[in-house]
């Protein structure tokens, strides 16, 4: 391990590192220090002698912008493992650390390979229904191991899919097929093509390196706020599936599922496609969620889905600069800094539900995230170099039963009802039904609205009357409490557009804990946001590629 940005071990080379690490937690260093200080601190932190650390690799860099008092005492926030002699390592010193938090063991680095998969498994072929990172990563684990796999995907691979968008940005003509949401990369190829996670696991490292290897900034290895960007996106997954291509996965763009064809009750045999029907030993379904329609043909031929609890809201744009000086303070140095993101939350209370922020776009711009006619959702996306003036942010709130009845497409149906009243208010052609948060809060209709970053138009609407009352309530709650963080937040140069109905799906397929099958099949296993068991690029990647193992027969301890 080499001084401070050295990446993961290299991928595909066994299951797990062999060496015990340490990791030093919350070392802090000012914004102008050298990170050549990281040493000392860590060394400071945890008890013991700089001579004693053999080696160190930054895990996670945050900036700590938390306001003490009225003061922006802005400061970077490390985590760092290190590799300690072995005196260290038994000492007093670090087992005091360890027992008070300042360090941890970290967990033995996990690699795609699984060692000594039997011949049966191995001699199989696979179809992976999806291409997002659920399904990529799927596909990764398996090819590495030498199972032979088919990927399909309803939409386009990505240079049709970008046509299409920009198509769709022009004439506001939808494809059902080919758009933001479907094809190549999955949604998250237009979001923000952000890689944080509150998912820990070990196969976080080996994901985030393959991404390197394609092309993505190495300092998504340790940044907390790890971001590639749609522009990079672009060109990393074509790289990602260029290397795929290598390693055996044939790839089926403009393939749509259409239904399961047995042997047995129990055992899909052939998938049946738009393009014909497919053989196969196995399938993971990995189809996103807002392939509604393929979720409810499988349900009609016997696939288990139950309701869950989702999120649904809005999004909130600000200029950029108000953000980034309400959270850093004046005259912050944004070239040492980066632009300001904020994660804020507002708890519950007896009158009002809790509110969170999801996906926050700094420098980004809000899209139209529609794949069926006559419905209207938003979401946010950003450059690499978060070049726009504007932020932009989900705010959310949970629903569930109480809010969209019994029943397993309840949800789902609530869903649709928003989307379509949103689509009318707007005018039927994507302009989006916006509102300035100062009217929202007085249940005003706005008389000027302000710019956008949205690009298909905006019309003032009472959004406030558009949300059931709930939602109002605890959307106007929340606003003014994170308008006592940053300042401004609920002011003049706040807007809110909607509605943001997908930061997380309404369904499950409910699957077993060790072996990830789907009930009552025994060579289905549903993965990532779809199946219920993603909320995000990362989350999902890592989901893909355990159900990969769970396939192959490793099974894990936790």
């Amino acid at each position: 391990m080499t001084d401070l940005t050295d990446s993961s071990p290299n991928v595909g080379r066994g299951a797990f590192s062999e060496s015990r690490r340490f990791r030093a937690m919350a070392v802090e260093l000012g914004v102008y220090e050298s990170e050549s200080h990281l040493r000392a601190r860590c060394a400071q932190r945890i008890g013991i002698s700089e001579d004693d650390i053999l080696g160190l690799r930054i895990a996670r860099r945050a900036v700590d912008a938390r306001r003490r008092g009225r003061t922006h005492d802005l400061r970077f926030v490390f985590h760092v493992d290190l590799d300690l002699s072995p005196d260290a390592a038994c000492g007093k010193e670090l087992a005091r650390a360890l027992k008070s938090g300042r360090a941890r063991e970290v967990e033995p680095t996990m690699l795609f390979e699984v060692p000594e998969v039997d011949g049966v498994r191995r001699d199989r072929r696979i179809v992976v229904v999806g291409a997002g990172p659920a399904g990529l990563y799927a596909a990764w684990t398996l090819a590495t191991n030498g199972v032979a796999v088919d990927l399909i995907d309803r939409g386009p691979a990505l240079r049709d899919r970008g046509r299409a968008v920009v198509r769709f940005t022009r004439t506001r003509e939808l494809d059902p097929e080919n758009n933001i949401l479907f094809g190549e990369g999955g949604a998250g190829t237009y979001s923000d093509g952000k890689l944080y996670t509150r998912t820990q696991h070990a196969l976080e490292a080996p994901i985030l390196q393959t991404l390197i290897d394609a092309g993505a900034d190495s300092e998504i290895a340790f940044d907390a706020r790890a971001h590639i960007g749609t522009d990079r996106l672009h060109r990393i997954l074509p790289r990602l599936r260029a290397r795929l291509e290598e390693m055996g996965v044939r790839f089926h763009f403009g393939t749509r599922l259409e239904g399961l064809v047995r042997s047995e009750a129990s055992t899909v045999s052939a998938l049946r496609t738009s393009a014909g029907e497919i053989p196969c030993d196995g399938v993971i379904l990995a189809v996103g969620h807002s392939a509604r329609d393929t979720l409810r043909s499988l349900s009609e031929e016997g696939l288990i889905l139950e309701a869950k609890p989702f999120q649904i809201g809005l999004r909130i744009e600000h200029p950029q600069a108000l953000i980034d000086e309400g959270r850093f303070g004046p005259g912050a140095d944004l070239e040492r800094l980066g632009h300001a993101y904020y994660s804020l939350v507002a708890k519950s209370t007896r009158e009002t539900s809790a509110v969170h922020s999801f996906c926050m776009c700094p420098g980004g711009q809000i899209v139209a995230a529609v794949a069926q006619h006559g419905m209207l959702c938003t979401n946010g996306m950003s450059n690499s170099r978060h070049s726009s003036p504007y932020a932009n942010s989900g705010l959310v709130v949970s629903v569930g039963p109480g809010d969209f009845g019994e029943g397993v497409f309840a949800g789902v149906e609530f869903q649709e009802r928003i989307e379509a009243r949103f689509f009318d208010a707007g005018g039927g052609d994507y302009t989006v039904p916006a509102q300035r948060v100062r009217d929202f809060l007085k249940g005003r209709e706005s008389s000027v609205l302000l710019r956008s970053s949205y690009k298909l138009g905006l019309a003032a609407i009472r959004i406030d009357e558009l949300l059931p009352p709930r939602m109002t309530a605890a959307l106007r709650g929340g606003l003014r409490k994170f308008d006592k963080k940053i300042p401004g937040y609920a002011g003049e140069e706040g807007q809110l557009v909607g509605i943001e109905s997908r930061s997380s799906g309404p369904l499950r397929i409910p699957r077993d804990r060790q072996t990830r099958l789907a009930a009552g099949f025994a060579n289905l296993w549903p993965v990532g946001e779809g199946a219920g068991f993603a909320g995000g690029i990362m989350s999902a990647a890592i989901d893909g590629a355990r159900s990969a193992w769970a396939l192959l027969g490793h099974h894990e301890s936790k």
